[in-house]
């Protein structure tokens, strides 16, 4: 009998075990769902727009060689401080001397051949006073009186060329002596070498354009972004605007600047097309050096102290049964009868701007612009289900914990958005729960934190370069 009994007993335990495991896959998969939710709260939001750079000197001098000739010299180097008119090279200055002693002898033979003209102007002179005297006394011939005539005024011609080759001489000579003064090469500002690009021994031709010996660099304590900004946020920059990069040497500080100006030359790549803006850095301690690529955001809009819902409520929707269809129906359609919450999103993502970039018209896409940053909700973009525009907001759809685990649909006006909050104009108050996911759903719950954004405000932007 003690073998049936643990039979029956061994049973019982099988059937309630099994019993338990179906109560809870019946109450996991029937039961109602748990909501993830957010308080509205008050803080900042900043519209930024994203770009690439990289960092240069304010004024950068590229020194060349205007004559040909043979490096004899180097009195500067890479990182060489250097004090404008400072000489930093010598070339052989052996030839250029040649051409100016060359040039010497030119002059003083001209200005002989001007001495000898002068005699021969005076000798021709007193002929023709002689013959004038005799023609006179009629006891010279007319056709000789002519010919001193003549002579003399050919005298005086040539001795007009050789004051002129005189001349010519004398700009020979100054030639030759800027030519040799050519072979010191200084420096032409105050300024620090970047970059060297001949060495000693070396010959440097200088033909149709002067060849580069040395790159100098300005004071680097002030310096200069070079930052490409995206045609569709070119028109939200403008000068006086301000800005924060970072690099990749220093991934945890942020370094802030100004625009400074906006160029209006367009640059096209395959079909892209940029704008350059210059954004003027303060480097006192000169740890940022030229050539290094920044990561910039630049602060369009920014406002203070507005109520604001994560940007993952707007993308929220209720499972299937969880809200009253005919509630959710009517919120989603609003008060102006615009149809239904999926109508009004297809409307939503059809929005000039947008759809043509492919986004998705909710109130986080900004957050994975890579290139442009965040769009504002109240802008071109549009902030959830059934959002319109008009003077006081954008219409969207959120939903708010309801009895017994069941969404109430809620249609707000909201404002700018960061990508990761948006901002609320009406509809809730401070301090009121929204739901932003499932309990559960990793990526609802993940995505207002994580959402990729160029926002320079939002926590965790120091810990995005951890290696």
């Amino acid at each position: 009998m003690k073998i049936p009994s643990r039979r029956i007993l061994l049973i019982g335990a099988g059937a309630v075990a099994v019993a338990a495991v179906l109560l809870v896959v019946l109450r996991s998969s029937g039961g109602d769902a748990r909501y993830a939710t957010a308080a509205v709260d008050r803080g900042d939001i900043a519209e930024v727009v994203g770009a690439t750079g990289t960092l240069q000197a304010v004024t950068t001098v590229q020194v060349g060689s205007q004559v040909s000739g043979t490096v004899q010299q180097l009195l500067a180097d890479f990182n060489s401080r250097v004090r404008k008119d400072q000489v930093v090279a010598r070339l052989d200055p052996s030839l250029f001397e040649a051409r100016l002693g060359q040039a010497q002898a030119n002059l003083v033979a001209a200005r002989a051949n001007v001495e000898r003209q002068q005699s021969a102007v005076e000798d021709a002179r007193l002929k023709l006073a002689r013959a004038e005297e005799l023609a006179r006394e009629n006891l010279l011939a007319a056709a000789d009186l002519d010919t001193s005539r003549t002579t003399l005024s050919g005298a005086a011609a040539q001795l007009k060329a050789n004051q002129a080759a005189v001349i010519q001489a004398v700009a020979g000579v100054k030639q030759a002596q800027v030519d040799l003064a050519h072979t010191v090469i200084r420096a032409p500002i105050d300024g620090i070498v970047v970059g060297r690009s001949v060495d000693v021994g070396q010959t440097v031709a200088a033909s149709l354009q002067a060849p580069t010996l040395f790159i100098i660099a300005q004071d680097l304590s002030e310096m200069q972004v070079l930052a490409s900004i995206d045609e569709a946020d070119i028109g939200r920059v403008h000068t006086g605007q301000t800005a924060t990069f970072h690099v990749d040497s220093f991934p945890d500080q942020t370094f802030e600047g100004r625009v400074e100006q906006v160029r209006l030359q367009p640059t096209t790549v395959q079909n892209v097309v940029t704008y350059s803006a210059i954004i003027a850095v303060d480097n006192p301690g000169q740890r940022l050096m030229p050539g290094m690529t920044a990561t910039v955001s630049l602060v369009v809009q920014k406002r203070t102290g507005v109520l604001r819902i994560p940007a993952a409520a707007l993308r929220f929707r209720p499972p299937e049964g969880a809200a009253p269809e005919g509630a959710a129906r009517a919120a989603a359609a609003g008060d102006e009868g615009r149809g239904t919450a999926q109508a009004a999103d297809a409307q939503a993502a059809r929005a000039p701007g947008e759809g043509r970039r492919g986004g998705r018209g909710d109130g986080a896409s900004g957050g994975r612009r890579q290139a442009g940053g965040p769009r504002p909700v109240g802008g071109g973009g549009t902030a959830g289900g059934g959002a319109e525009a008009d003077e006081r907001g954008r219409s969207a759809m959120i939903y708010l914990p309801g009895g017994k685990d069941r969404p109430q649909p809620q249609r707000i006006r909201v404002g700018m958005s960061d990508g990761q909050f948006v901002e609320v104009v009406a509809g809730l108050d401070e301090g009121a729960q929204v739901i932003t996911g499932l309990e559960g759903d990793v990526r609802a719950a993940a995505r207002p934190s994580t959402a990729p954004t160029n926002n320079p405000f939002a926590p965790g932007r120091g810990q995005r370069r951890q290696r």
